[in-house]
């Protein structure tokens, strides 16, 4: 399974479109918090591959799409349904955060 790189440009059919829920990441390169939560969503969208798919926005290069869902922290991460965000985590700490956060949109 690939983590999907989100942009402008493919956000509506990436995101917006997608046939299954997608968890989306907005992160940066220099965010140590970002890189050490990282390998926890690589683990989480191969155990559920068949049901969540991983994205990631660099908010470096996607200002745009960071300040259109007020992402103020990094990481945040949103859960995607249908086209609709769900309630943002900020700066997640563990796997099992980020799964029982998972567990509370649907």
């Amino acid at each position: 399974m690939s983590i999907i790189n989100i942009t402008k440009e493919n956000f509506q059919s990436e995101v917006l479109e997608a046939k299954k829920p997608i968890l989306v990441d907005f992160w940066a390169p220099w965010c140590g918090y970002c890189r050490r939560i990282s390998p926890a969503l690589d683990q989480i969208g191969e155990d559920r591959e068949d049901s969540v798919q991983i994205g990631k926005i660099n908010i470096d290069e996607q200002m745009e799409l960071a300040e259109r869902f007020g992402v103020m922290t990094i990481p945040t991460m949103i859960l995607f349904k249908d086209g609709k965000a769900g309630e943002p985590l900020v700066a997640a700490q563990t796997r099992d955060q980020i799964e029982q956060w998972m567990q509370e949109q649907k």
